[in-house]
């Protein structure tokens, strides 16, 4: 299922890293960010080794967690850490969120599975997970309605 996180204000030590363990992360134009752990004396935690390793390089990670600063939202934007900078951060998460729930749930759920697993693979391991999940949809009943919602003009009635 996707997560997705809208942002506003600050989003330091903890707060950051709940929002990197979010698929799609909009941020108001006065969020601030910043791995603060450093500040007191011990390393980020909650995952973000993974989480940020999917978002950040490296480089970028390191020196946020060694120097503590605060990152601006347009430069989160920048990063990568924000999936986009809005006005309403909240309606845009409502929004995306809602858009989502119009494509097959089968299909959302691969998607997410692919691009969550396919990293840590090697390449051979990563295409031979895309056609897996590739083939569990093709035919499938919620692919099939896909395919004639579309021809058809309306709107998909999904099962899950």
């Amino acid at each position: 299922m996707p997560v997705i996180c809208a942002m506003h204000g600050a989003a330091f030590g903890a707060g950051f890293q709940i929002a990197m363990g979010a698929d799609l992360r909009y941020a108001s134009p006065d969020c601030r960010l910043s791995v603060m752990e450093i500040k007191w004396g011990i390393i980020p935690d909650m995952g973000i080794s993974r989480t940020a390793a999917g978002i950040l390089a490296t480089d970028t990670a390191k020196e946020l967690a060694w120097t503590g600063r605060t990152v601006a939202a347009e430069e989160a934007l920048q990063l990568g850490l924000v999936s986009a900078v809005v006005d309403d951060p909240k309606h845009k998460a409502i929004e995306v969120a809602e858009s989502i729930t119009l494509r097959s749930p089968d299909a959302v759920r691969a998607i997410k599975r692919l691009f969550e697993e396919t990293p840590a693979m090697s390449v051979a391991d990563a295409l031979r997970l895309e056609a897996e999940l590739q083939m569990t949809l093709l035919g499938s009943s919620n692919q099939a309605e896909a395919v004639a919602a579309n021809m058809e003009k309306r709107a998909p009635n999904f099962e899950d």
